[in-house]
């Protein structure tokens, strides 16, 4: 089994790597994919780099693109309170 990702993408601190998985199905191979979004910071307190890593199946990005909008337009779009600084 490869261990390594079959694409990588980065944006800033942001990266999205698509895999590679089998699994055994009524005694056949099936093959598919699995997402990991992982989002890098520098712990100033610690001058040591962190990850965070969520994992996604192909059915879960209409799901998480749909929310993603949402908050998109929320943020973007809110003349209400908030810091447009960030």
């Amino acid at each position: 089994m490869n261990n390594k990702p079959i694409k990588k993408y980065r944006s800033s601190n942001f990266s999205g790597a698509v895999w590679f998985n089998e699994r055994e199905v009524d005694g056949a191979k099936v093959g598919f994919k699995t997402l990991t979004l992982t989002r890098s910071w520098k712990e100033k307190t610690e001058d040591v780099w962190k990850n965070e890593h969520i994992n996604f199946r192909k059915s879960d990005i209409p799901k998480i693109m749909s929310i993603m909008n949402k908050l998109q337009e929320d943020i973007f779009l809110s003349v209400e309170g908030g810091d447009d600084n960030e």
